[in-house]
């Protein structure tokens, strides 16, 4: 079998490609490195199977060539970030929908036999309701969110009009190997964990208090790998996480503990298009896919701390 995993210079794209490499699959990676790391590809290079196509997801003639030949496309690609989305919407509409319907179309194309697509728990915005489950209104809070939103719905009307197999995936607060703590859209945990480090104070917007199901990176990698392989799936939905929550002051507790440090956070007003809780309910996907979490969130934290 071959697999496309676009954006697989990635944070999680690289651990899918990892994955994939270890089990003897053929992997061709698009990226244009926008966000992507080429050192997250570097161990890959000698190796027969691997192949990197540099490009952009915007462009439908690389996507088309990307995908030729290619059973099943593993969609990580995308301008990731909900303060980024709000700064710059235009390009994260480009990259996160035109992007997503050129893999689509480029798929259908070349009689991909499946299309996974990598969408966000940021589609259900803030819901009183807990956890989350996948039949439930969506509202999404930011143009990220949105996009997220309407490349799933591209995906399925491209199952129900054209019987191109698409299966989508929201994930839950990600973490793990190759997280960058750099950037200013970093996520929260490798930020955290390199300001403590460094002795510095994190910082938190709003109390503390808001919860996420953070979910360690394994656990996706198995979920898309999952994903390709299970039957009558096709058009689905499905949360992917650990079906549990954890506030940001018991995160950086966690941290705190880990790393033999008592650091406190710098509280500053909330921002904008941010979601206050957020857990999963993950019975579809376990029922379905045969999903199921094998790294807790404590475990895979000391992971990613080891890691640093």
């Amino acid at each position: 079998m071959r697999y496309l995993v676009t954006g697989g210079a990635g944070f999680i794209g690289s651990n899918i490609v990892k994955e994939l490499l270890s089990r003897g699959k053929v992997v061709r990676v698009l990226d244009n490195f926008s966000t992507g790391k080429r050192e997250n590809l570097d161990e890959f290079k000698s190796n027969p199977s691997f192949e990197l196509i540099e490009g952009d997801l915007r462009s439908y003639h690389t996507v088309r060539y990307a995908t030729d030949g290619i059973d099943f496309v593993l969609h990580q690609g995308a301008l990731p970030s909900v303060p980024r989305s709000i700064n710059d919407p235009i390009t994260t509409n480009e990259v996160n929908i035109s992007g997503t319907l050129n893999i689509l179309e480029a798929s259908k194309d070349c009689r991909v036999k499946r299309v996974v697509f990598a969408s966000s728990s940021s589609v259900y915005g803030n819901s009183e309701t807990l956890p989350k489950v996948e039949g439930m209104a969506v509202a999404p809070l930011s143009p990220y969110a949105l996009t997220k939103y309407a490349a799933e719905r591209y995906c399925q009307i491209y199952f129900q009009l054209y019987r191109l197999e698409t299966v989508c995936l929201r994930y839950f607060n990600v973490f793990g190997p190759n997280q960058d703590p750099t950037s200013q859209y970093s996520a929260v945990i490798p930020k955290f964990i390199k300001l403590i480090k460094e002795g510095k104070e994190p910082m938190i917007y709003g109390d503390g208090l808001q919860s996420r199901d953070f979910t360690y990176v394994t656990n996706n990698v198995n979920a898309n790998i999952l994903a390709c392989e299970a039957e009558g799936v096709a058009g689905e939905v499905f949360n992917i996480a650990c079906g549990e929550k954890y506030s940001l002051l018991d995160l950086l507790e966690k941290i705190n503990v880990l790393t033999n440090n008592n650091i406190s956070p710098n509280f500053k007003e909330g921002r904008k298009g941010e979601v206050k809780h957020s857990i999963a309910d993950i019975e579809k996907a376990k029922s379905i896919l045969g999903f199921k979490p094998i790294i807790n969130f404590d475990e895979g934290l000391k992971k990613t701390i080891e890691c640093f």
